[in-house]
């Protein structure tokens, strides 16, 4: 191969990755997909952003991290922390405490039912009485 056909080549590589890199991608890149695949790893929109800690009243908290597509869910409650295992479920996040199905919503202050938490807008509930919010 001559040095002159060289820049020639790569830009007819460069078009050809370009193609098909095009060719793996949605056309309507706009909307995004609830439950969408990044490397392999499950990307559920809504739930991911819950990821982190939530803030209860007289230090309570509920801690939220990811161990690939399952959820670790950590509640500090009166009597202590407890840690469950938890799977997206639309926009919730269900996990099992005592044998019992629990469901993580958002919601407000108000939802929680807590007065230490009316004034609250950005609260996860996990049932009436059971609330986390962050400021």
């Amino acid at each position: 191969m001559s040095k002159t056909n060289c820049p020639t080549n790569l830009i007819a590589a460069l078009l050809l990755l370009a193609a098909c890199d095009d060719r793996n991608h949605s056309s309507d890149r706009s909307v995004p997909s609830d439950n969408q695949t990044t490397e392999g790893t499950h990307v559920n929109n809504l739930t991911d952003h819950w990821l982190g800690q939530w803030n209860g009243p007289e230090g309570t908290y509920l801690l939220i991290s990811k161990n690939g597509e399952k959820y670790v869910v950590k509640i500090q409650s009166l009597d202590g922390s407890a840690t469950y295992e938890g799977n997206a479920a639309g926009d919730r996040i269900q996990f099992q405490r005592d044998g019992n199905a629990e469901m993580i919503r958002a919601g407000s202050g108000r939802d929680t039912e807590m007065k230490w938490l009316l004034d609250k807008k950005n609260c996860l509930i996990i049932k009436a009485g059971e609330g986390f919010c962050r400021d």
